[in-house]
């Protein structure tokens, strides 16, 4: 007698789409048609919405599981809370469908929209996928089918679409919606209050919009803000929509105009990768541009927004143009480097913006990496105890004054942050703060320079303060001299760091 080998079923994670069942893919229908077991998630009242798109195609003679969760909220006794109520259900309705595959039975679970889109079903490809041969039919999302009614674009160009569970903490939520381009926010229902506060916090309330039941019977539409939210279900979503498809506003007549806003924005010491949350929303949500042509240069193009950029020398003029444009009614970035309060534009903003003329214009101040942070992180730790940022540029002030600064701060033993050490038409200011600095410090103490930290031209290098040579600093150069405390250690790699202590420990010093 010759032993058969039951050859294992086929597993099918089939996407149903949005709700109504004219949007079922050719295949999903094929796959219910030919799997001996249709298998669908369900409540605990034993409704399921993925049951009800594909009902039209299961037959009398389907095998049916009913994949009932055991809590629908995060309230439960079971032991291990709702974790654990969860993780014991997959296991338990995993292994309901093995038996079936086991037995030589095609098994396909229904999923609303696409099976691996914050669906069900994928905790059970992820039990059963490695183990039974598995296909996976996509569907078309709610995200989808939520731009389509609305009939507004969900990205274009060079966009970049944001999906956020509205499950997240309502700061993450406020920080990533500042941050995006459009977005779409899913599982609205129970977390909706927190959603909306979140885009109210992050300024895009008035662009977002709310769509309930796309594609499916009592499906609604319409403006996020007037949304009542005990009214709102778990198949709803937020929609930041595109900006560049979002229609300009009408623009007033200007003596009845409000005045629009000026935010002074840090992009820190280089690109992106240095941007802030809040300061990449307020750049993508400005109508006008104005900053320094490096710096400017930074911030990518988007259509429809105005850039004016400047010398690097009429920081006044450039403030006075970006309130004149926020007094006609316009949403103005003034784009800084670095943190725009630590040498850079927000004194010229505010200055500018205490004048009369100037007294209703809102003006916000958006931090940024500054330049001695960046450097230091790339260095280890020089600015671990206390320390003084002082500018050698002799512009704006005598260096008379900055000389008795440098002697001060040497003095009282502080690590030094020294800005704009020298360029083209100042090179003797280095010089001459080496020679002062070594009346307080030793000649070994550790330099950390560093030039264009985060660009592509990016050095960073630690040297002694006797050995510092004034023609490696140019305008992209700054220079962090530490104190008696900071050392230098060369590491397993071949790495040499400095770190300034937290302690201060006077005496100590070599």
């Amino acid at each position: 007698m010759t032993e058969t080998t039951q050859t294992a079923g086929r597993l099918y994670g089939v996407g149903l789409g949005p709700g109504d069942p004219s949007l079922m893919t050719v295949r999903a229908i094929e796959v219910i048609a030919e799997a001996d077991v249709i298998a669908y998630h369900s409540a605990r009242h034993k409704r399921s919405i993925a049951r009800s798109i594909a009902a039209r195609h299961i037959r009398d003679d389907h095998i049916e599981e009913a994949l009932v969760y055991p809590v629908t909220t995060e309230g439960t006794d079971h032991p291990g809370g709702y974790r654990g109520a969860l993780e014991e259900f997959y296991t338990e309705a995993s292994g309901r469908l093995a038996a079936h595959l086991d037995a030589g039975r095609s098994v396909a679970v229904l999923a609303e929209g696409d099976p691996l889109f914050y669906g069900s079903y994928m905790h059970m490809h992820k039990r059963l996928a490695d183990r039974y041969p598995t296909e996976v039919i996509p569907g078309v999302t709610s995200v989808s089918a939520a731009a389509a009614r609305l009939g507004t674009p969900l990205a274009e160009g060079e966009e970049v679409l944001t999906i956020l569970p509205g499950t997240l903490p309502e700061e993450e939520l406020t920080a990533r919606m500042a941050s995006a381009d459009p977005a779409v926010v899913m599982k609205l229902g129970r977390t909706f209050a927190k959603t909306r506060q979140a885009l109210e916090n992050s300024g895009r309330l008035a662009e977002a919009r709310y769509v309930e039941r796309a594609t499916m019977a009592g499906e609604r539409t319409g403006n996020l803000a007037d949304v009542e939210a005990g009214s709102v279900p778990y198949f709803s979503v937020a929609v930041l929509p595109s900006r560049a498809g979002a229609k300009p506003p009408e623009p007033e007549p200007e003596q009845k105009r409000e005045p629009g806003e000026v935010a002074v924005v840090g992009t820190g010491p280089a690109g992106p990768l240095w941007l802030t949350p809040e300061t990449r929303g307020t750049l993508a949500a400005a109508d006008e541009l104005v900053g320094y042509t490096t710096y400017l240069d930074r911030v990518p193009v988007r259509p429809g927004q105005g850039r004016h950029s400047t010398g690097n020398r009429v920081e006044s003029e450039r403030a006075e143009f970006a309130l004149d444009l926020a007094r006609r009614g316009r949403r103005v970035a003034v784009v800084s480097g670095g943190d725009p309060g630590v040498f850079a534009m927000a004194t010229a903003v505010l200055e500018a913006a205490s004048q009369d003329r100037y007294a209703h214009v809102p003006v916000r101040v958006l931090p940024g990496v500054t330049a001695a942070n960046a450097a230091a992180a790339r260095a280890g730790a020089p600015l671990g105890h206390d320390y003084a940022s002082i500018s050698l540029s002799d512009r704006l002030k005598p260096w008379d004054v900055i000389a008795q600064r440098l002697h001060a701060a040497a003095a009282a033993d502080l690590v030094l942050a020294l800005y704009n050490p020298g360029s083209q038409s100042r090179t003797w200011q280095v010089g001459k703060a080496r020679e002062l600095l070594l009346q307080h410090r030793a000649p070994d103490t550790p330099v950390v320079v560093a030039t264009d930290v985060g660009g592509p031209d990016e050095t960073v290098r630690i040297v002694h303060l006797a050995d510092l040579e004034p023609e490696e600093v140019g305008m992209r150069t700054i220079l962090i001299v530490g104190s008696s405390q900071s050392r230098t250690v060369r590491r397993g790699n071949g790495e040499t760091i400095v770190w300034t202590p937290r302690r201060y420990s006077p005496g100590e010093a070599d």
